[in-house]
């Protein structure tokens, strides 16, 4: 009788304990939320840089998406920031929105270690903290969204090692040292040039996302190396600067891999390269706005939301190009998004 009670008893407590988690789940099933918080909410954006065109288009989408959430009550304001490319700065202005108690900061990160221990901070005080694009290593925040930028580099390089019949002398050409997006894709296409041996890497490059500076460098390599039979090019506005650099030499078109950038695709179209892109659509940032929302809202928000990569081939080229009246003559050329898609890959990344 004894042990009968007492089953029982254990029973009433685990059934309260659940209840218990159900009910502090109903508004804290994502990390960093630690309490309930009706709306509206405050948004932050802390920005690296705004210069190049793809952050002046990701910005658009945050500014789109903030003021949707608007209409619908669910945010308040949105404040926007800008690092100028120095990862300190950063750090000091998301420390302003964690001392403005801003419910929502969504972070493109200048620096894969340095932000560590200011967004794990903002974490602990309850804020939803979304880093997209450009990745932190801390996983002290509530999510982080993106494409597999290792499978990135993979597929590109597979694609010129194909083009290339596994033998030839190429460029490389990468974004910003320090910067996860660029080290990512260069470390995903590493394995595959490793495992092609036919395959000379001439020289490297790192520079800004923006086709002049690429342009130059690669004019700088056209002329120490006279004979180059691809480009592996891990981002748009570089793949622009390269032909702009091989046209201006009167150089032949190589095989080339690249991104949605805008002149990029014309070029390819214009030119009729041999060419492979890859997207990195600027509506991840409108996504990690909307599911920073839905966190504060008490919503279950996985703690990587993955979006599918998007691949560019002249088979699907020309669907891109019709769309690129819509966009900057520098912009990139991303695919429509809307919150029925967001919510189909937060809930298929859980």
């Amino acid at each position: 009788m004894k042990r009968h009670t007492l089953r029982h008893l254990s029973a009433a407590v685990l059934a309260l304990g659940l209840a218990a988690a159900g009910a502090s789940s109903a508004f804290a099933a994502s990390k960093c939320i630690t309490a309930e918080q009706k709306p509206p909410y405050s948004i932050g954006w802390a920005n690296i840089y705004s210069v190049p065109t793809w952050m002046k288009e990701t910005t658009g989408t945050i500014e789109a998406m903030s003021e949707d959430l608007k209409r619908q009550g669910l945010v308040s304001k949105l404040m926007i920031t800008d690092a100028q490319g120095n990862a300190n700065t950063q750090i000091q202005q998301i420390q302003s929105m964690i001392d403005a108690k801003l419910d929502v900061i969504v972070v493109i990160a200048g620096s894969a270690t340095a932000l560590d221990r200011v967004i794990a901070d903002a974490c602990a005080k309850g804020i939803a903290v979304m880093n997209f694009d450009s990745m932190v290593d801390t996983n002290e925040l509530t999510a982080k969204v993106n494409t597999d930028q290792l499978e990135w580099g993979k597929e590109a390089a597979t694609w010129l090692v194909k083009q290339l019949g596994g033998k030839g002398k190429i460029l490389v050409l990468n974004g910003p040292a320090g910067i996860s997006v660029s080290d990512a894709r260069r470390q995903g296409a590493e394995p595959v040039l490793k495992e092609n041996p036919g395959i000379e890497i001439l020289a490297e490059t790192n520079t800004d996302y923006n086709a002049a500076p690429a342009q130059e460098a690669v004019t700088n390599l056209l002329f120490s190396h006279p004979e180059i039979d691809g480009v592996l090019s891990l981002g748009g506005a570089l793949s622009a600067g390269a032909i702009m650099a091989f046209d201006k030499q009167g150089r032949d078109l190589v095989p080339i891999t690249g991104e949605n950038y805008r002149q990029f695709l014309e070029m390819w179209k214009e030119k009729k390269l041999n060419a492979w892109a890859a997207q990195q659509p600027n509506w991840l940032a409108a996504l990690a706005t909307y599911a920073g929302v839905k966190a504060k809202q008490g919503e279950d928000i996985p703690a990587y939301i993955k979006v599918p990569l998007p691949i560019i081939t002249n088979e699907n080229l020309d669907s891109y190009l019709a769309r690129k009246d819509e966009f900057p003559a520098d912009g990139y050329i991303y695919s429509p998004y809307d919150t029925k898609l967001f919510d189909q890959l937060i809930a298929g990344s859980k």
